[in-house]
């Protein structure tokens, strides 16, 4: 197979990005009432209602006195909520898809979401402010604005995007219900991790979940601008690459489609780089030094003409006349009487 063959079904091969989950209208009542929950939650703290009296009677509760045989289990499994070591384990697998479909979609939308869970979590951390159980100073008080970092829990919310996101990105309809069972099921269990290692509020965890929710629930809205910063990138690779390696167009490219604004190459069996060139109506080639090509984008060894150089189509769709290349067939004489074989002369 030429190279510009290769070329040619790379610019045809449909982008292999999956189509992530539209904002419906059942995505948009969800979000509705998984906001009006979270503002609930902190309208409730801050008034110190019921919600802060439970909040106290957990914490001297101390689950983790009650079943200490769980606690060094517990301790390690509260990990799958730690920022760290889950975004460095998800980014691992989801670079390595990045690789198979040739594209950055799946690591764009991981990055996107951290960075939008991580401004909206810490914003409303430093403006609550509120303590965590082992700091707290006044029993049955809300504990808020006295510059702790503890309200929402960052564990419960972290854990509910990032195998969220594994959800969202999913191929079919299947892995995506299962995905979602999978990561509601880890959430959980870190943010009731939390409260039973006393270092969070059962609030805390309650709100955790919430703030999650919303940013996986809005990620629909970002996805214009995670697909214009891929084509940018994906631009960018790829002339690094023709810049780098000109001769790797012989074999697979590295990235997916061709970008808008870069002229398709090709390269000729000398190794010289032919680009594309339109003059008037005819496509024809020229190599990096501006050396024209006659081979271009056939074959070296057949020449290349214009459309305008042909000889003209007959009606019957041939390009030359009819019975152009037949020789009138002549009768073998008869070598005793110098007759054809019918008999005349």
């Amino acid at each position: 197979m030429r190279t510009d063959d290769k070329l040619d079904q790379m610019e045809e091969r449909p982008t292999d990005r999956v189509q992530p989950p539209p904002m419906t209208r059942t995505r948009l009542w969800l979000f509705g009432g998984t906001l009006a929950v979270y503002l609930a939650i902190v309208i409730g703290v801050l008034v110190t209602s019921w919600l802060v009296t439970f909040d106290w009677q957990v914490m001297f509760f101390r689950p983790y006195k009650q079943w200490p045989e769980i606690h060094a289990f517990l301790d390690y499994f509260v990990v799958l909520g730690q920022r760290g070591p889950t975004a460095v384990a998800v980014a691992a697998w989801l670079g390595w898809r990045c690789w198979r479909q040739r594209n950055l979609h799946p690591l764009l939308v991981l990055g996107a979401s951290l960075l939008l869970l991580n401004i909206t979590v810490g914003a409303a951390k430093l403006g609550m402010g509120r303590l965590g159980p082992h700091y707290a100073t006044t029993v049955g008080a809300n504990e808020m604005a006295l510059g702790g970092d503890i309200f929402p829990s960052g564990h419960t919310a972290n854990a509910v995007v990032t195998w969220g996101v594994l959800a969202y990105i999913a191929t079919t309809p299947l892995r995506r219900r299962l995905l979602s069972v999978i990561a509601a099921l880890g959430a959980l269990g870190v943010g009731m991790t939390t409260v039973y290692l006393g270092t969070h509020w059962v609030s805390d965890v309650l709100l955790g979940w919430a703030a999650g929710l919303l940013v996986l629930l809005a990620m629909p809205w970002l996805e214009p601008g995670i697909t214009w910063v891929e084509d940018r990138l994906m631009g960018i690779i790829l002339r690094l690459w023709l810049r780098l390696r000109p001769d790797s167009l012989r074999g697979p490219l590295p990235a997916g489609a061709l970008v808008p604004g870069l002229s398709p190459q090709r390269v000729a069996p000398e190794g010289e780089v032919l680009v594309r060139e339109t003059i008037g109506a005819a496509t024809v080639g020229r190599s990096a030094t501006g050396r024209p090509q006659d081979g271009w984008p056939h074959h070296p060894s057949r020449p290349y003409t214009i459309r305008s150089e042909r000889s003209p189509v007959t009606p019957a769709g041939s390009r030359r006349p009819p019975h152009a290349d037949r020789v009138p067939r002549t009768t073998p004489l008869s070598p005793a009487s110098g007759r054809g074989r019918n008999g005349t002369g």
